[in-house]
């Protein structure tokens, strides 16, 4: 046996977790940062002359694939080594096992668990997707599975991303079991068959066999010209809806399958509820129900009020339960918050300190928050992050689409990077508050968020059309020109884009031109960028901010939320698709605002006394004072 190393790189390490075709995956520390992680090494001396060069080159490409995915259902990459011994990729350190390992000890899953083992491995694969990666290897051994039931996607070795042409068409990879027809053949791999590999794991899950079984010879005979057996057939309590929605994941043709992940989690989410509900899948649809008024919302409190305790559901958590003591006076707007956290401790914490000023309704599940969000308008939504149903991202994201008016609060324990950074380009959340709070800057901001909640309850609004050519335009602040240029290429065509290299330059640009968008990197002149934003969003909240940076600093995003309301975070290298996304997502956002300028309420921020008190606040406040009346109405 080979001994241990004693470091890879600087990093010290502790054992061995795993060993696989590609190499050793050894357990490792960080001392600088006090950090576990996981390294994933191959030891060039065990491969031929012919073989190193394309093993390496595809093992930087794996590193190069996941590291410009920041997504808390992927693992992270940390950092890429090599040197004469050894390659080798620093991972996120995750506490759990294989799906696989689950499987071979015939751990048996409910309904309800497969269709959370699926709505977050499609998250995660959405993702990246978005961004340009395909995996083609998704199986139940790359897919860990942590304690508290979420889940990680590893194990990029064989991922494509665009304009890569490490693997060419005619290559077979992947594994028989889980790989689409096209695979198979050779043909170029896209997305769609990621998405065959998850329609198969999730008739697995449901099933207990795979669809198609035997050598690969078999399986591939029977991939490319046989249809797999209803999963009904096997498993007769599962819906007819469920049967349409795997048969239509595994179709033999790309065109027949679902067109993205977030289609395909959709469809399953229904056919998941069809399967548990029986009833209410077999009734006619209903019409969709009319806006609720305060009567009908005061009728839900009472019957909540005057209920027995709730019966605990299949996945063990509590039906969403408000306020015993709530009594809604309909003829005066009070503010509605609904809670989620899975600590009961938490919630009766939190509802204790709101009940005297506001109606609370509170709940472990976030499955059931969404349900009711879509039945009642709350004013506020506050979230734990760390849950294992449904995480507070998650969450948050989905009920921007269920209830988009509601302001957005994300209450946790612990600092994930990933989950901040989805918190804010997927969340939009308002502010980010760390356990354990204190409670008077806890029922300030709730009720910054409540007023701002119940001013905007009947404003209008409707997303502003995006035209070919516009005045406003976007500013890259930055010491390297390579953002500008790359901006420039993208948004050009429809709008100015500016380049300043350090603060003055940025706010002689601004005083002269309609500045839309910023974007800039926090480490370029970090303080005086700092106090530049911040101070920006307090006198000019219509002017939206993009961030760029290396940095992996959770307490600088943080900040960054609470203080500045950054609109989207991208890290560097620059995915050059999202940028392009979140430019034009910002330029319309602005030309909403411009048209609805009450919606500028909802990104208010506390005034930073110490930093416009100093002198490169006193500087920047000059510069930037007069922005908004002069670009944007005077409002």
């Amino acid at each position: 046996m080979t001994a241990l190393p004693e470091k890879i790189g600087k990093y010290e390490i502790q054992g061995i977790l795993g060993r696989g075709g590609m190499g050793v995956v050894y357990k490792g520390y960080d001392r600088a940062i006090a950090r576990g992680v996981a390294i994933k090494a191959i030891t060039k001396a065990s491969l031929d002359n012919e073989e190193l060069k394309h093993v390496v080159a595809r093992f930087r490409h794996e590193a190069q694939a996941v590291g410009r995915l920041v997504h808390p259902r992927i693992v992270q990459i940390y950092d890429y080594g090599e040197d004469e011994q050894v390659a080798y990729i620093v991972m996120e350190l995750v506490n759990g096992k294989p799906l696989s390992q689950h499987l071979a000890q015939e751990t048996g899953y409910e309904v309800r668990e497969v269709g959370e083992v699926i709505r977050q491995l499609l998250d995660g694969l959405g993702h990246a997707h978005a961004e340009g990666v395909v995996h083609r290897d998704i199986k139940p051994s790359n897919i860990l599975v942590n304690s508290d039931g979420r889940i990680k996607l590893s194990d990029f070795g064989i991922a494509r991303i665009e304009s890569s042409n490490l693997t060419q068409v005619g290559d077979v990879l992947g594994t028989p079991h889980y790989m689409a027809p096209e695979q198979f053949l050779g043909a170029e791999i896209d997305a769609q068959a990621d998405l065959y590999s998850v329609g198969v794991i999730a008739y697995e899950l449901l099933t207990g066999r795979k669809p198609f079984t035997g050598n690969t010879a078999s399986v591939m005979q029977q991939a490319l010209n046989a249809d797999p057996e209803a999963p009904s057939t096997l498993k007769p309590k599962l819906s007819a809806s469920m049967d349409a929605v795997l048969l239509k994941a595994l179709a033999k043709k790309r065109e027949d399958r679902f067109r993205s992940a977030q289609e395909f989690a959709d469809a399953f989410r229904e056919a998941v509820n069809d399967t548990l509900n029986p009833a209410a899948a077999a009734m006619p649809a209903a019409p969709a129900p009319a806006a609720p008024d305060p009567s009908a919302l005061l009728n839900a409190a009472r019957m909540i009020s005057t209920a027995p305790p709730p019966a605990a559901t299949a996945a063990g958590m509590p039906d969403l339960t408000g306020d015993s003591a709530i009594s809604l006076d309909t003829g005066v707007k009070k503010g509605r918050l609904l809670v989620i956290d899975d600590e009961e401790r938490i919630l009766t914490a939190l509802k204790s300190l709101f009940r005297e000023r506001y109606h609370v309704f509170a709940t472990t599940d976030g499955h059931k928050a969404l349900d009711f969000l879509r039945r009642y308008q709350m004013h506020v939504v506050i979230s734990d992050q760390r849950m294992p149903i449904m995480t507070g991202v998650d969450l948050l994201r989905q009920s921007r689409d269920v209830s988009p008016r509601s302001v957005r609060i994300l209450l946790t324990g612990y600092s994930d990077l990933a989950a901040i950074v989805g918190s804010i380009n997927d969340g939009e959340i308002y502010r980010f508050i760390s356990k354990p709070w204190d409670n008077a800057e806890l029922q300030r901001i709730v009720a910054e968020a409540v007023t701002i909640a119940l001013e905007l309850a009947d404003t209008k609004v409707a997303a502003a059309e995006l035209p070919e050519k516009m005045t406003a335009g976007v500013l890259v602040i930055d010491k390297d020109e390579e953002i500008f240029r790359v901006t420039r290429e993208l948004a050009g065509a429809r709008c100015p884009v500016y380049y300043a290299a350090d603060l003055d330059g940025a706010l002689a640009l601004m005083h002269a031109n309609e500045i839309a968008v910023v974007i800039t990197d926090v480490e370029a002149g970090h303080e005086q960028v700092m106090a530049m934003l911040k101070i920006l969003k307090q006198e000019n909240p219509q002017i939206l901010t993009i961030v760029v940076t290396t940095a992996s600093d959770s307490e600088l995003v943080i900040e960054l939320i609470n203080q500045a309301q950054i609109f989207r975070f991208l890290n560097k290298p620059v995915n050059v698709r999202l940028l392009k996304g979140h430019v034009e997502a910002a330029l319309q956002r602005y030309l909403t605002y411009k048209q609805t300028p009450q919606l500028l309420d909802a990104h208010r921020v506390q005034q930073a006394e110490s930093v416009r008190a100093s002198s490169i606040g006193q500087r920047i406040l000059e510069g930037i004072k007069t922005l908004r009346g002069k670009w944007f109405g005077g409002r």
